[in-house]
């Protein structure tokens, strides 16, 4: 099995930093091939070009190497892992800059028209997200809605083809303790072997 595991966030020493190697020791602990990114560290360019913009018809070829690597590694995936903290209800901007550059027409999914459906290109079948928060979930829920589950489990990854999304959010991180924080890196490394089953 193949799994592309991607970070963001850009501090060094982030919880969000010990989820992501806990992911990856667990899976590859587990004899799988992961291909790993720290979205920040590695200097992903998220800004989408003006030619990168299409919906309808394959998307120009990209001009940055780092983009061409990540759509052809995605292309080829069993399952995809995102560890992100939420900001503003939102994925930090180096992986929503991700997801419109490598998410492109042709390399994840198809339209034949503007009023058409999509088609899910992936062969991912899964994906597993790992959010952090520091908005208590009752507020998340009752205030905002839990915009990022939407944005997830219902925008971005059915659009592709993944059917099997999952999801678990951390929190309150910045007032956790060492003990909250062990417990969650557990849960992490459980989450990410049930990816495997």
């Amino acid at each position: 099995m193949r799994a592309g595991v991607y970070l963001a966030h850009p501090r060094p020493g982030s919880f969000n930093r010990a989820v992501f190697d806990a992911v990856v020791e667990e899976l590859r602990g587990r004899g799988c091939e992961v291909l790993a990114h720290d979205l920040c560290a590695e200097g992903f360019p998220p800004v989408l070009g003006a030619d990168e913009t299409r919906t309808v018809g394959p998307a120009a070829a990209p001009v940055d190497a780092q983009v061409a690597l990540h759509r052809a590694e995605v292309a080829r995936l069993d399952a995809l892992v995102f560890v992100h903290p939420n900001w503003w209800g939102m994925p930090p901007a180096v992986l929503t800059g991700w997801v419109q550059r490598v998410l492109a027409p042709g390399v994840a999914y198809k339209l034949a028209s503007a009023e058409g459906e999509p088609a899910g290109l992936l062969t991912a079948g899964r994906a597993l997200v790992l959010n952090t928060s520091d908005t208590p979930a009752d507020r998340e829920e009752g205030e905002f809605g839990d915009p990022l589950d939407r944005i997830w489990s219902a925008c971005v990854l059915p659009y592709v083809g993944v059917e099997d999304v999952r999801r678990v959010v951390f929190r309150t991180v910045t007032d956790s303790t060492a003990a909250s924080r062990t417990s969650w890196l557990r849960e992490a490394r459980r989450q990410a072997a049930a990816l495997l089953v």
